[in-house]
């Protein structure tokens, strides 16, 4: 057992492969390692080592994949008037704006996780937004900033000197350190061939 030490392993874990005797040294290894003990079907096996039975596990991983792709089409949401109406609106608005509005189809996290709206009364977009600070590996979700908010205010709560909170402050030190000029704001081009040239 590579848990205590003392008896003879009965177990393999699926998902890190530690031997262990007892369900208590399971749980103990699972806790200290954060392990959840489900087998990774996509994690990587050399050439070298790969049977029949990975074989299997890969076919059988893809007839998942395509079936919980088929599940989430035949979903009433995708099917619902209402949903349809409201995205046909929400992406008017936007062409309306010189926006080319794109949307991931339903059962995707990003779509479920985006709250992208029109307020028709102020004509104005809320957006849903991603902040990504690459050399801090940090990330934070921004709901309902309207479109009339320049970048400078939304950034100034993260990577300002004086007004930011400290805590955050603190983890994105590399940026509030550097001068405003030397911080470069990127965004993400969807769409784009691996080949093409920005």
């Amino acid at each position: 057992c590579e848990t205590c030490g003392k008896e003879e392993a009965k177990y393999r874990c699926p998902r890190c492969m530690k031997y262990s005797c007892s369900l208590l040294c399971v749980k103990k290894h699972k806790l200290a390692l954060s392990c959840n003990g489900v087998r990774d079907k996509t994690a990587f096996v050399s050439v070298s080592e790969f049977t029949d039975l990975n074989l299997l596990s890969d076919y059988r991983f893809l007839e998942d994949v395509a079936r919980t792709a088929d599940a989430a089409a035949r979903h009433c949401i995708v099917h619902s008037p209402a949903t349809k109406r409201l995205l046909y609106c929400l992406r008017n608005k936007a062409r309306g704006c010189n926006i080319e509005l794109k949307t991931l189809p339903i059962g995707f996290t990003k779509r479920r996780e985006n709250s992208t709206t029109f307020n028709s009364v102020e004509n104005k977009f809320y957006w849903h937004l991603k902040l990504i600070f690459p050399h801090c590996h940090a990330e934070y979700t921004l709901k309902g900033v309207p479109d009339d908010k320049t970048l400078a205010d939304i950034l100034k709560p993260y990577i300002d000197p004086v007004e930011s909170d400290p805590v955050v402050c603190q983890r994105l030190k590399i940026y509030t350190a550097s001068p405003q000029s030397d911080v470069r704001i990127l965004m993400k081009i969807e769409n784009r061939n691996r080949n093409s040239i920005r």
